[in-house]
């Protein structure tokens, strides 16, 4: 396993394909590795909790937006 793999998993898509399920699959991946690093960041104590609440609902914001554009 290389460090690439372990730092940025990817699980493969098994709905129903389509373009835009299959763009959306991979901004939800990218939501969740990056809420990952948030978090660890905030358990870590280098990032504060009212910090890591912000960021995470502006990723999902984000997400929420790119939901509504594709699907």
């Amino acid at each position: 396993m290389t460090q690439s793999n372990l730092l940025y998993a990817f699980a493969p898509y098994h709905g129903e394909f389509t373009p835009a399920n299959l763009a959306f699959n991979a901004n939800l991946q990218e939501f969740s590795q990056k809420v990952s690093f948030i978090v660890a960041l905030e358990t870590g104590g280098k990032l504060s909790t009212q910090a890591a609440y912000e960021q995470i609902e502006a990723l999902r914001e984000v997400l929420q937006r790119s939901k509504k554009q594709l699907l």
